[in-house]
C-alpha cells in the first residue's frame, strides 16, 4: 500500500489539548469527554460510539445552555441557533441511510472534530472569556439541564 493511501485512510483523530479550555471546568470536562467520544469512533462498535456520542451531545448542548441562559450571556441565541445548525447537519448526515464504511466513518470522525475545535476555540472561547469577565473567577455552578430542556436536541437525535 503506498504512503499517500495509508495516510488518506489513516484515521483522522484529534486529541484533547489544553488550548481547548474555556476554563469553566464543567464545560472543559464535557468537552474533554466529547473528544474520547469521537476518537473511539470505530466500524465495528459504530452504532453503540454513535449512541454514546448522540446521548452526550444532547447533554453537553443543554447543560452548556443552561449556563449560558442562567449566566445572563449576551450572545445566548446566537449560539443555541450554532448548535441547532450542528444537529441538523449530523442528523442529515446519520439519516442519509448510507451504509457505514471505514470511508464514512473517517468522514464523520474529520466532520465532529474540525467542528468541536472550531466551535470551541471561537464561540465557547467568547463564552469563557465572557463568564470570567462578568462573573469574576467563582466557579461555575454545576447545571444538569432538565428533561424540557433537553427535548429539541432529544427530538432531533430521535433521543426523545
Amino acid at each position: 500500500m503506498t504512503e499517500a493511501l495509508q495516510q488518506k485512510r489513516a484515521p483522522y483523530v484529534v486529541e484533547w489539548r489544553e488550548a481547548f479550555k474555556v476554563q469553566i471546568p464543567q464545560v472543559d470536562a464535557e468537552h474533554h469527554r466529547l473528544f474520547d467520544i469521537i476518537r473511539a469512533l470505530d466500524l465495528e462498535t459504530i452504532d453503540e460510539t454513535i449512541s454514546e456520542l448522540l446521548d452526550y451531545v444532547v447533554t453537553h448542548f443543554t447543560n452548556e445552555q443552561a449556563l449560558m441562559e442562567q449566566s445572563g450571556y449576551p450572545a445566548f441565541e446566537q449560539h443555541l441557533k450554532l448548535h441547532e445548525e450542528f444537529g441538523a447537519h449530523v442528523a442529515e448526515f446519520l439519516g442519509s441511510g448510507d451504509e457505514w464504511t471505514e470511508e464514512r466513518v473517517h468522514d464523520l470522525r474529520r466532520f465532529l472534530n474540525k467542528w468541536l475545535i472550531g466551535h470551541i476555540m471561537t464561540h465557547d472561547l467568547r463564552f469563557g472569556r465572557w463568564y470570567a469577565d462578568h462573573k469574576g473567577h467563582a466557579p461555575a455552578p454545576q447545571v444538569q439541564a432538565t428533561k424540557e430542556q433537553r427535548g429539541f436536541f432529544s427530538r432531533l437525535f430521535g433521543r426523545g
